[in-house]
């Protein structure tokens, strides 16, 4: 029998950078994609906010609607590629394609993490793929390897760097690059940082990507709001200083470890020690290591931050879902949940801890602040005692040993009070 030389109709949802850089590979490629596929690929619409606006690519404006029902009730679009970014409306028209039978591929981390669960349901229930790689780490394949390579684990802990942003101001500032608010302005100048960064700053987006992750590999259903979350904003230069002279960088990570019935789940500001392989991820680079059962860890790196890996994730998932399409077969991915796990509270949490502390320059100020952490039962590992400008204050640095999240909480109210403390100026988690 001939094959179907019919062209795949594509919806492409965004004529941004990224979604400009869909449509100029999209056309450049097309008969190499066409050769590995076994059909064009032809798009039919192009959805877009402001037609007027300038754009990096130029398509042909016959293509270019401001009307979504363009590309949904048009029954030659089989597939959906979204990236336009926010929450909505990009989750009523992906709920919609799929419930018109269409495949669909996005970038959209927001809304995955808020309804992944539903529209991964919606897609089964019509015989279809939502696919959604470039939701995560950027040009890292990440989602792929979680739904099927390392299927035969048990992943008992997912810890990420995947906010390209977060991890270019933190690289900078641990290299002698000024204080938060020059790093900040440094990325923004460069393109690594959106005019308002607050998203990215804030552990928003890290939060966002960690709910994926986490409901991948734990085979259950995440939410932002199960996810604990600090952002970056209240780190300072001396800390970097510090944490050097320790042994340590700093980086934001993104966390999820199971623990019996109970999953960990935070973003935060976190001392790794410098011999580990993500305190050497700099730049704009993302990473994620994945803990199993079968094959202890494994540590996927690349680019997280830019158009171009995110576009490599997009057009390599509408491949995907273009030969499923010309195949006329979709193999659905599992969609088992683990019954019985529940998010672990934040205050149960066990970590090590990183205090700086502004103390007079007087005895027995150290000794007090070590009495209020034994009383809690958290033992301290080692502590650095600096002069500030040469006045009658000092910083201390202490490291404690492991304690619960709640009892060093209780502890530094307490600090906070003691004699000669004027504050508790930084606290951070240290990665075990």
């Amino acid at each position: 029998m001939a094959s179907d030389r019919r062209a795949i109709g594509i919806g492409l949802m965004g004529l941004g950078v990224v979604g400009s850089g869909v449509a100029r590979i999209l056309q450049q490629k097309a008969d190499v994609y066409e050769r590995q596929i076994g059909r064009p690929l032809a798009i039919r619409h192009v959805l877009v906010r402001d037609p007027s606006k300038p754009r990096d690519f130029g398509i042909d404006p016959a293509l270019v609607t401001t009307n979504a029902r363009d590309l949904l009730a048009d029954p030659e679009v089989e597939l959906i590629i979204e990236v336009m970014g926010a929450e909505e409306p990009a989750y009523g028209y992906l709920r919609d394609a799929l419930q018109a039978g269409k495949f669909v591929v996005t970038a959209n981390k927001e809304v995955m993490a808020k309804h992944g669960a539903e529209l991964l349901a919606t897609a089964r229930e019509h015989n279809v793929d939502l696919l959604y790689e470039a939701s995560v780490g950027g040009g890292i394949p990440i989602i792929a390897p979680l739904k099927r390579d390392l299927l035969a684990n048990d992943i008992v802990g997912v810890t990420a760097i995947i906010n390209g942003t977060t991890n270019f101001i933190l690289s900078s500032m641990s290299k002698g690059g000024g204080s938060f608010g020059e790093a900040l302005a440094a990325a923004q100048a460069l393109g690594f940082a959106e005019p308002d960064p607050t998203n990215d700053v804030e552990g928003i987006d890290a939060a966002y990507k960690l709910c994926i992750l986490a409901t991948l590999a734990f085979h259950m259903d995440v939410h932002p709001e199960d996810v604990f979350r600090e952002g970056i904003t209240k780190l300072g230069e001396r800390d970097f200083v510090y944490a050097r002279e320790l042994g340590y960088a700093i980086k934001l990570l993104a966390m999820g470890r199971k623990e019996g019935d109970q999953v960990q789940l935070r973003v935060h500001p976190a001392l790794i020690p410098a011999d580990q392989l993500l305190a050497s991820v700099d730049g704009a680079l993302n990473a994620v290591e994945i803990e199993g059962d079968l094959m202890s860890r494994v540590l996927f790196q690349g680019p997280g931050a830019g158009s171009l890996p995110t576009t490599s994730s997009v057009v390599a998932d509408a491949l995907d879902a273009a030969v499923s399409i010309s195949n006329k077969v979709y193999w659905p991915h599992s969609s088992r949940r683990e019954a019985g796990l529940r998010v672990m509270p934040m205050d149960d949490v066990r970590s090590r801890y990183y205090l700086r502390i502004g103390v007079a320059d007087k005895p027995g100020v150290l000794a007090r602040i070590a009495g209020v952490l034994s009383d809690r039962g958290i033992s301290i590992a080692s502590v650095i005692q600096k002069e500030v400008d040469g006045q009658a204050t000092a910083e201390i640095v202490i490291m404690t040993h492991e304690a619960r999240e709640a009892d060093l909480q209780r502890a530094l109210q307490e600090i906070r009070g003691v004699v000669g403390v004027s504050g508790v100026d930084q606290v951070l988690r240290v990665k075990s």
